[in-house]
């Protein structure tokens, strides 16, 4: 007599290993690959396993069909099936055991921090700097990035198609290009990079030499964070804006110096309180914007500039200049580095606002001694930056298809903050002085602002109050407002009804 038995019980009786997996052989059996469908033949197996082990049809500890027997069942390659389980594995829904085959993992951990609540006013925190990063940067539930109203242009404003194509190009250039996309990057930076940037800043009237006056940093941020680490000590007193910009106030009193604001008017810092308190004070650095300052999104004059840079000479501190939104000027903008020669000024610039944040580029002109110590600071403090994305920052710059995108993109800007100025208005928000450029309005909105910020926070609109733009941390009723939302029309309906609702009140 012959016995014929199942394709999951032949398993059973295969072997004691096998037995264990045969209810799960049975159950992944059922899989029938759809061959004209959209997805994958991989895709639909990850789809069709994550389900199972999500909705706990399978268990923790249990093992997956071996990859030669759910590839013969259901008439796939095993290579389909080996990229499907190391996807699963990928994501931490199963593990594989040299061996043994793959497992599922228990879900338990992952499940308690996916409901872990995201930190919120309504919870205790702060209205802080923090607070803000944090919700400029936040992450949505489905993977979106979120910006709200305060921080970043949208996504969707840049030219993704300038990015894939350079990286194209890169890819396809491969081991002949200049250097691996698989090595580190240079102290300096990637010397074509420099070289170009370089150009550009030479053909504004900064004389930056790319071997001994420049480097690139993973963003503005990040250079001006080597050179507050470079310069200053815990005691030193450093002069910022005020308004300014308000991470710089965050990262200067973590290292515990003395932050004194200097008053900015609309041509620049207020000269007379600058020379006063650099007498009084005796500072190290003077950090400011002088091309589109953020938050006013105005420039700095002739006269105030020549000003800055007497007092400082006359007091002998250094002045840093961010640079971070001259691109939106939209002609030559008026620099210190420019009539100082990199002398006492040390410029600091990138593309984050203009290109892609996530790409991480910027750099430092300033004086050659300058360049050596903050080279070795950077590589004490995080290595090279980042080789793949200065190749693709580059090759943009290179290839005269980066002036047309900002010009693009400055004009898409310009009409979005007129719009938003004058819907400003309606709401009974005005500008002490309107901006000349830039991506935000810095508006008076009647009411303290820090107020209006909590408020909007729990309607999901994100405000910048003018307290942060404080390093006092003085109440304020000025409102930084990016323009990007003259696009939401939501976050408009949500400022005017809690506008109305306070002068009504």
């Amino acid at each position: 007599m012959t016995l014929t038995l199942s394709p999951a019980a032949a398993v059973a009786h295969a072997s004691p290993a096998a037995a264990t997996a045969s209810p799960l052989a049975a159950a992944a059996w059922g899989w029938q690959p759809v061959r004209t469908g959209s997805a994958s033949l991989v895709e639909q197996l990850v789809a069709h396993f994550s389900d199972r082990i999500r909705n706990h049809g399978l268990r923790a500890g249990m093992r997956l069909p071996s990859v030669r027997a759910l590839a013969e069942q259901a008439g796939v390659s095993r290579d389909t099936v080996v990229q499907a389980y190391d996807r699963l594995a990928a994501q931490g829904l199963v593990q594989s055991r040299r061996g043994a085959g793959f497992f599922v993992c228990a879900q338990r951990a992952l499940a308690e921090a996916a409901a872990a609540p995201a930190a919120s006013l309504a919870q205790g925190a702060a209205f802080d700097t923090s607070y803000l990063l944090r919700g400029i940067f936040r992450e949505d539930a489905d993977g979106s990035g979120h910006t709200g109203s305060a921080g970043c242009l949208p996504a969707s404003w840049m030219d993704e198609g300038l990015i894939s194509g350079a990286l194209r190009a890169i890819l396809k250039q491969g081991l002949r290009a200049e250097r691996s996309l698989l090595g580190y990057g240079l102290p300096q930076g990637l010397a074509p990079l420099r070289r170009q940037i370089a150009s550009t800043l030479q053909a504004q009237e900064v004389p930056a030499h790319p071997e001994t006056q420049l480097m690139t940093v993973s963003g503005v941020t990040h250079g001006l964070d080597l050179i507050v680490r470079c310069f200053l000590q815990p005691g030193d007193t450093v002069l910022v804006e005020d308004p300014g910009w308000f991470l710089i106030f965050g990262r200067l009193n973590t290292m515990g110096v003395n932050v004194v604001g200097v008053p900015r008017l609309p041509g620049g810092p207020d000269v007379q309180a600058l020379q006063a308190l650099a007498a009084q004070h005796q500072p190290k650095l003077f950090i400011l914007n002088t091309a589109v300052h953020n938050p006013t999104g105005l420039s700095l004059s002739a006269g105030v500039a020549h000003d800055v840079l007497r007092i400082a000479e006359q007091h002998d501190f250094l002045l840093v200049e961010d640079d971070t939104y001259s691109e939106y000027l939209g002609n030559m903008p008026l620099r210190l580095a420019a009539m100082d020669r990199l002398q006492r000024v040390l410029l600091v610039g990138g593309y984050s606002k203009t290109l892609s944040g996530g790409l991480r580029v910027g750099y430092v002109a300033a004086r050659p001694e300058f360049i050596h110590r903050l080279t070795d600071l950077k590589l004490l403090g995080g290595l090279t930056s980042a080789l793949p994305s200065e190749q693709i920052v580059h090759r943009i710059l290179a290839d005269g298809s980066y002036r047309k995108h900002v010009d693009r993109l400055r004009e898409r800007v310009d009409k979005a903050r007129h719009r938003c100025l004058r819907q400003l208005e309606a709401l009974g928000c005005h500008a002490v002085h309107e901006p000349v450029a830039g991506t935000f309005a810095w508006v008076d909105c009647g009411m303290d602002a820090e107020l209006l910020a909590r408020q909007a926070s729990e309607h999901g609109l994100l405000l910048a109050p003018g307290v942060l733009f404080s390093p006092r941390q003085a109440p304020s009723r000025l409102l930084r407002i990016s323009v990007a939302m003259a696009e939401q029309p939501a976050a408009w309906q949500t400022l005017a009804l809690l506008l109305k609702r306070h002068r009504g009140a």
